[in-house]
């Protein structure tokens, strides 16, 4: 098996990727995350989980590289990671009683080869009816400032779903493990 590098810092997704129980490294690529113009949010997490792999390619030559980006989703437009509670209660504000769509990115390169895996997986939480004060106090226990959404749904987080819905629960954390298995099998990985 080629050796497998998880191109990100985030430890959120390290700690998904080591329930897999194979030896990896990380490593965090220095990539422009600029939504371009006229494209979706699907293409745009598409494209920054592609580029996150391809980033690291040259420096891991003949490894498997895995890159994953996400984005939420509320109505037609991308809310991302908040970083101050101000942010937060305004996202939570508008997301109460409404559904947000998680949707992430992930691709496998394999450096050795070229090919590259792409996809992107969806996950929609449908939030309960909530007040200021609700939301100001979960803020202030978890204090969500990085994460998209404003809530870590594998936490206290989960408190403020009505519902949720999609084919893979560890996407909505950031890596979508389902899938990534797939992909990894594609590549002759024996799991377990």
């Amino acid at each position: 098996m080629l050796p497998l590098l998880l191109a990100s810092s985030s430890t959120y997704r390290r700690e998904l990727l080591a329930r897999l129980h194979l030896p990896f490294v990380c490593s965090s690529p220095d990539i422009d995350e600029s939504h371009r113009p006229g494209e979706s949010a699907i293409e745009l997490v598409k494209r920054l989980a592609e580029q996150k792999a391809r980033a690291l390619a040259d420096s891991h030559p003949a490894h498997l590289i895995i890159g994953s980006d996400q984005v939420a989703v509320l109505g037609e437009q991308i809310i991302g990671k908040p970083h101050t509670f101000e942010k937060a209660r305004e996202q939570l504000m508008a997301a109460s009683g409404a559904s947000v769509t998680f949707l992430t990115g992930l691709a496998l390169l394999n450096s050795q080869t070229g090919e590259c895996q792409v996809d992107c997986v969806p996950f929609t939480v449908h939030m309960r009816q909530l007040d200021q004060a609700r939301i100001e106090r979960y803020l202030r226990i978890e204090q969500p400032y990085d994460c998209a959404g404003s809530f870590k749904a594998e936490g206290l987080g989960v408190s403020l779903f009505q519902s949720t819905e999609g084919p893979d629960a560890t996407s909505l954390i950031g890596l979508p493990l389902i899938r990534l298995i797939d992909m990894l099998l594609s590549e002759g990985v024996q799991i377990p």
